[in-house]
């Protein structure tokens, strides 16, 4: 849905040779033009009106002097820096582009009729006057030379397999009488036809045809020939064939024209001679001919030369050059050329530049040069607001098409309505006034402007036969003429109306870099003609304009990227330069070839998209992948040549916060990326709406409603409280209908009843409560723009799924409980915890009092949907669990289960006891809490059923609160619990229950047990036990307590309780008690044992510390040693990759000091079965992975592991030390005392000296992000994955890195007397 659009013209007539120019080309390295005359060869840039080179044809005899010679073709060779051309004579000429020299490299005898290089200009081929085609290289040496008119088809002759004749073959629609249909003649060709053969080259340069008359028939045939010169097709016979011939350079059709008996058509065969497609040409059949047909380099446009049959009253005939593209499989007529009668202003030759596209270079018989340069452009309504329809104008020749696409999507060709006009349109543009932007002008080939707008009478909306009216077409106005300024086609461009009878456009300067803008207003004394009423002087050739409605700025931009501002509501209009909010001067780096104006954060940008797919905003680059752009309401959208399509809030965001959006990949739920087609592009945005048109390379539409621009315009809704607009665009688009309730919790909870109202449906309030769930999906789904953030309004405690059923429950009971009873019901189920039972309560009361309100629901109604919500069975189970055996009986009756199921089962509940039939109905539906509740009020002869259940269902908790603590029933629970606790290996707990209820000797045994000695000791003497076996008692407890090394407990019960005075001195020496076992010594007077026990033991303990010391401080040294020459060897290693690699090696990073890697080492690291272990098994291999043995993957860890436990080893014994010091002084063992505390604490301060060596302080450090006050959290980020990239091996093995030990240098255990 794309017209051209004339983005610059260059008439140059400074170009005066000899003779009437015959043949132009363009030179690609330099752009000039090479014209060839009948006298001379000129090359010649219209851009300084200087000719670069000249020579004459007639010097050397090429060609004669008194001007009756033809060139017949003319060929740039950029390779050779020479152009060729070709005469009739028969004449090969080089003209060497640097000396000016002429050569010829070849003469026919016979002359030639035409001459054709290939696109790789390796061959060429020329056509002689004795019918014969000559291949030659570049080298001008022959190839072959065969005749034109062969009988033969080719090699691609088609196959016929024999089955049947044509006349019992299927006709298709052409019927039975196709087969006796007789072959017409072929009209032999136009008496204007030059009757010269046309030869055209396909893109590629493998094959090339050539049109040449037939002399049997005296008609045209078109004959395909490969690059070797053998013939491969012939076209089948076709009546009215012409001569124009042009191979499409993509290369799938060949383009001629054909005269029918009633049209005049552009037809396109195969490379196998067969027709494929045509299009007709807005002429009679006798009005016009085809003089040549010109593909330009992309295959886009085809250029359609003509020339008047028939002369106008002074005897001239007009000449037209038409430019048409396809889409969806028709033919659109965009531009129309029309040139004036004057013979000397006509065309005599036209090329495109083989560079630019759609550049397109010709040559008038007064040596006058024309350059056009169009661009791609979409006409759309520039409106904003809700009255803009969105529309798009397609230009077809004199129509316009025209497809609002707010009241439908009509795919092209089609259209919405068109607007028949009286002559080609050239150019459109719509009215840029809020409100009115519906409004359209056309410029049409003839000088015209056509005005449509709206109409204003009154209309009815529906037609005759029913169909209501949806898009109103416009209807015209009024019709300006416009007084051309010269007779060259096209002199008016970039045409824009700004309000009701203000029109600006751009001419050409009086400089070729100069340009004129121009602004028409209705002349005074005839206000059906356009007059000039200012004219502004441009330095410059302006390429494109463009307004804002919302601003009411006009911006130009100029062909080298210079962007101008047009004070146009000025009484004085000017151009001044583009300025940013600083003053500084804002270019764009190069030109571009679609224009926007938008507002990035308050300030006003051109946005501007080259032909190499940059996005610019002013001088700043945006993006480079960008194949189309909008904005539209503060949005901008762009798709990709990465198949996306991006929608980016304008007010959001900055030019830098854009430029990193648009080169961001996205997350997962970013709103602002989505997948598109490939090769998609942005037809046009619906203004306060959520349709982006998209348009597919093939021209058929797609339209997608972009998360972008749907939520922000969900959020505009919601936050104006409307929320039936909302619910039915998330419905429609698939919006997670909890977006009502996340937006804005605490507004919609107050509002509950707007809400209830506009929706209106108890459908509707259904489906949002069926899709109710606890995730705030403005944090997951819909993450919000940063600038709206809104807290939730839910306390602590609640639900959001509660809280918003309660309030629709309660809201909508309010307003009408039987309206909305089944919105009600369903209020109920989805609650976290499902409220079946009141649910199930409230189909009960309709049952029983069927409300009288017409609207209401029936209490089967009310089920039936109350089922759809919930499975029968659990619906059924509830309603048994309401005890109420008439809701059960209802729902039964609804559901798929058998009466002779459920019948006898209700009639045995029926005949039972109620709280029985409780117990049994709770227990049927293993509510074991519930059942044992009735099965307790059911009296004593129903206690040992309660009791297995308790035992069964371990109820024992709340079975003991149901009894009084004096009653058998307590009793026996208990004793039951306590058994329970005791096989649970809780014997202690197990005891405290026997001893409350009376189970004292029960009770004895589970304390002994868990030796719970000083419980045991208070049954033993409640019962009261006797002193032997008290004393027997207190034994076996001391002994169970000594083997876990509670020696002082030990200790107290031999003394107390079994009268062992020496038994508890000897456990307390035992435990190393040094105090207290001296103290039992003299409270017993037993100072024997002083000299027998008590200084032998403080001897050996002084012995076992001092060489238990003495061991660990030499593993300490060692390992500390080792882990040195470790960390010595991995350094080595990292500094010798880095030797090897570079400084940039990955890997030189895993030879660090907590690194796992160990050059040379015969052991690898596998940890591929590691993560399917249990974690047991997966902590036995972590702990074997961390070995000492020498060379080990993680030796330097280990040795670490190892040093670690030996410090905290030794730290721990300093109460112990202390102890034994303070009971050798006592004794007067000084120098043991002395040996052991100097042992003591050289092995603190060896240990303690050591740990910033073994731990230091860059390793724990080394492999943190770079943080601290000067760094941002990109850098802390780039810091981050930096070493997530280089070290994926050591992360995990660092991030178990053990802290070094902390030692308790505050616990005082030294004496000072020993010092």
């Amino acid at each position: 849905m794309r017209n051209l659009k004339l983005l610059k013209s260059l008439c140059s007539s400074e170009l005066q040779g000899p003779g009437s120019p015959q043949h132009l080309c363009v030179r690609a390295d330099t752009g000039s033009l090479l014209v060839a005359s009948q006298l001379s060869i000129t090359e010649y840039d219209p851009r300084t009106g200087q000719v670069v080179s000249e020579a004459s044809l007639t010097a050397n005899g090429f060609l004669p002097e008194d001007g009756s010679g033809v060139v017949v073709g003319l060929q740039d060779l950029a390779e050779l820096e020479s152009a060729c051309v070709a005469t009739v004579g028969g004449d090969v000429v080089l003209f060497n582009l640097n000396t000016c020299q002429l050569e010829c490299v070849g003469s026919v005898d016979s002359g030639l009729t035409s001459m054709s290089w290939s696109p790789d200009e390796e061959l060429v081929i020329l056509t002689t006057g004795q019918e014969t085609i000559i291949m030659m290289t570049k080298d001008f040496e022959p190839i072959t030379e065969v005749g034109i008119h062969q009988d033969d088809f080719g090699e691609g002759k088609f196959i016929t397999v024999g089955w049947g004749k044509k006349e019992t073959q299927f006709h298709g629609s052409e019927g039975k009488q196709a087969a006796q249909r007789k072959i017409q003649e072929v009209q032999p060709a136009a008496g204007w036809d030059d009757r010269r053969p046309h030869v055209t080259w396909r893109g590629d340069g493998q094959l090339f045809a050539v049109s040449a008359v037939c002399p049997q028939t005296g008609a045209r045939k078109v004959r395909v020939w490969n690059r070797e010169g053998v013939l491969q097709a012939t076209s089948e016979p076709i009546n009215g064939l012409e001569q124009a011939l042009c191979w499409k350079p993509s290369g799938s059709l060949i383009a001629s024209t054909q005269r029918h008996p009633n049209k005049h058509s552009v037809v396109f065969m195969e490379k196998n001679g067969l027709l494929h497609g045509e299009f007709t040409l807005p002429f009679s059949k006798d009005q016009a001919k085809v003089k040549d047909l010109l593909w330009n380099s992309d295959s886009t446009v085809l250029a359609v030369w003509l020339e008047d049959m028939t002369p106008g009253e002074d005897g001239q005939v007009n000449t037209h050059i038409q430019l048409w593209t396809v889409g969806n499989y028709h033919w659109y007529l965009k531009q129309s050329l029309n040139f004036s009668r004057d013979p000397q202003k006509a065309p005599v030759s036209v090329c495109w530049d083989p560079e630019r596209p759609l550049k397109l270079h010709l040559v008038r018989r007064d040596w006058t040069t024309i350059t056009y340069d169009w661009g791609w452009t979409t006409e759309r309504s520039p409106g904003l607001d809700a009255t803009d329809n969105a529309n798009v104008a397609v230009i077809d020749g004199d129509k316009i098409l025209m497809t609002t696409f707010r009241q439908g999507i009509v795919p092209p060709p089609m259209c919405s309505f068109e607007l028949q006009l009286k002559s080609p349109a050239n150019q459109v543009t719509f009215l840029c006034r809020p409100q009115r932007t519906n409004q359209l002008a056309v410029f049409t080939a003839d000088g015209e402007i056509s005005v449509y707008g709206q109409d204003s009478g009154e209309q009815t909306d529906k037609t005759a036969d029913g169909f209501r009216v949806v898009s109103r077409p416009l209807v015209l106005q009024k019709t300006f003429s416009v007084p051309l300024l010269h007779d060259d086609p096209l002199a008016l461009r970039q045409l824009l109306w700004l309000e009701d009878e203000l029109f600006v456009c751009v001419s050409s300067g009086l400089l070729p870099t100069s340009s004129t803008l121009q602004m028409l207003r209705p002349a005074q004394d005839d206000l059906d003609t356009l007059a000039v009423r200012c004219e502004i002087e441009v330095d410059g050739v302006v390429v494109s304009m463009v307004h804002c409605s919302q601003t009411g700025t006009v911006a130009l931009q100029l062909e080298d990227g210079q962007i101008r501002k047009v004070l146009w509501d000025c009484p004085e209009p000017l151009v001044d330069i583009w300025r940013d909010s600083s003053g500084c001067n804002i270019n764009f780096p190069v030109p571009c070839v679609q224009t926007a104006l938008c507002s990035i954060s308050g300030e006003e940008y051109l946005l501007g998209l080259t032909d190499r797919s940059h996005l610019y905003a002013g001088d700043t680059e945006l993006a480079s992948n960008v194949s189309s752009f909008a904005v539209c309401n503060n949005f901008l959208l762009i798709t990709t040549h990465s198949h996306t399509c991006r929608c980016l809030q304008l007010s959001t965001l900055t030019v830098k916060g854009l430029q990193a959006a648009l080169t961001s990949d996205g997350g997962q739920n970013d709103e602002t990326l989505r997948r598109v087609e490939r090769g998609s592009r942005i037809v046009t945005v619906v203004p306060q709406d959520t349709k982006v048109i998209l348009q597919m390379p093939r021209g058929n539409l797609e339209t997608v409603h972009h998360r972008a621009l749907v939520l922000a315009q969900l959020r505009k809704w919601l936050d104006s409280l409307m929320f039936r607009e909302a619910f039915e665009s998330m419905k429609k688009l698939r919006i997670n209908l909890n977006l009502i309730h996340d937006h804005n919790p605490k507004v919609f909870l107050e509002n509950m009843e707007t809400f209830i109202t506009q929706l209106n449906s108890i459908n509707h309030i259904n489906l949002f409560l069926t899709e109710l769930k606890e995730e705030d999906t403005t944090s997951t789904m819909y993450p919000r723009p940063e600038s709206n953030s809104v807290q939730s309004q839910h306390a602590p405690g609640q639900r959001k799924v509660d809280v918003v059923c309660d309030a629709l429950r309660s809201t909508m009971e309010s307003m009408d409980p039987n309206k909305f009873c089944l919105s009600i019901l369903t209020a109920h189920v989805k609650k976290t915890v499902p409220e079946l039972e009141i649910a199930l309560q409230k189909v009960h009361e309709l049952r029983e009092n069927p409300p009288a309100a017409p609207s209401a629901v029936s209490a089967e109604e009310a089920l039936k949907y109350l089922l759809f919500l919930v499975n029968v069975n659990d619906l059924y189970e509830h309603s048994l669990g309401t005890y109420d055996f008439d809701l059960v009986l209802m729902v039964a009756e609804k559901s798929q289960k058998d009466p002779k199921e459920y019948l006898p089962f209700l009639n045995m509940l029926k005949s039972l006891e109620p709280n029985y039939q409780r117990f049994t109905i709770d227990k049927h539906l293993k509510r074991y809490s519930k059942a044992l509740l009735h099965l307790s009020k059911c009296g004593q002869e129903h206690f040992p059923e309660a009791l297995q259940l308790v035992k069964e269902q371990k109820l024992y908790s709340e079975a003991l609160r149901l009894f009084t603590a004096n009653s058998a029933q307590y009793k026996a629970l208990s004793c039951a619990y306590a058994e329970h606790l005791a096989e649970q290996q809780q014997a202690e707990q197990a005891g405290l229950l026997l001893w409350r209820c009376g189970e004292s000797v029960s009770a004895l045994q589970a304390f002994a047990s868990s030796t719970s000695w000083r419980n045991a000791i208070c049954v033993a003497q409640q019962i009261p036990l006797p002193p032997d076996q008290l004393a027997l008692l207190a034994r076996d407890l001391a002994e169970k307590l000594t083997e876990q090394r509670r020696f002082s407990e030990a200790a107290l019960l031999l003394d107390q309780y079994a009268k062992d005075c020496e038994e508890a001195i000897l456990a307390l020496i035992t435990g190393a008690v040094w105090e207290e076992a001296h103290r039992l010594i003299y409270m017993h007077s037993r100072q024997d044992i002083t000299e027998t026990n008590l200084k032998p033991a403080l001897l050996e303990a002084v012995g076992t510390q001092t060489v238990f010391l003495e061991t660990q401080l030499v593993t300490f040294m060692r390992h500390r040693t080792r882990l040195a020459v470790v960390r010595e060897q991995k350094e080595k290693a990292r500094l010798d990759m880095l030797d090897e690699e570079g400084p940039d090696c990955p890997d030189a990073e895993l030879y660090s000091e907590a690194s796992s890697v160990m050059t040379g080492s015969k052991y690898s690291q596998s940890n591929s079965r590691i993560s399917s272990r249990s974690s047991k098994n997966r902590r036995k291999a972590e702990r074997k992975k961390l070995s000492l043995k020498e060379g080990s993957p993680l030796e330097d860890r280990a040795l670490m592991y190892a040093l670690g436990e030996i410090i905290t080893t030794v730290d721990k014994m300093r109460e112990e030390v202390h102890s034994l010091l303070k009971a050798l002084v006592l004794f007067q063992y000084d120098r043991q005392a002395e040996k052991l505390q100097l042992s003591y604490e050289e092995a603190l301060h060896t240990m303690e000296a050591a740990i910033p060596e073994v731990w230091p302080e860059g390793l724990q450090n080394n492999h943190a992000p770079l943080t601290g006050p000067n760094s941002t959290a990109n850098s802390i980020m780039a810091s981050f994955q930096q070493q997530q990239q280089q070290r994926p091996a050591a992360s995990q093995q660092e991030a178990e890195m053990l802290p070094p030990p902390r030692m308790r240098n505050g616990v005082k255990w030294k004496l000072t007397i020993l010092n």
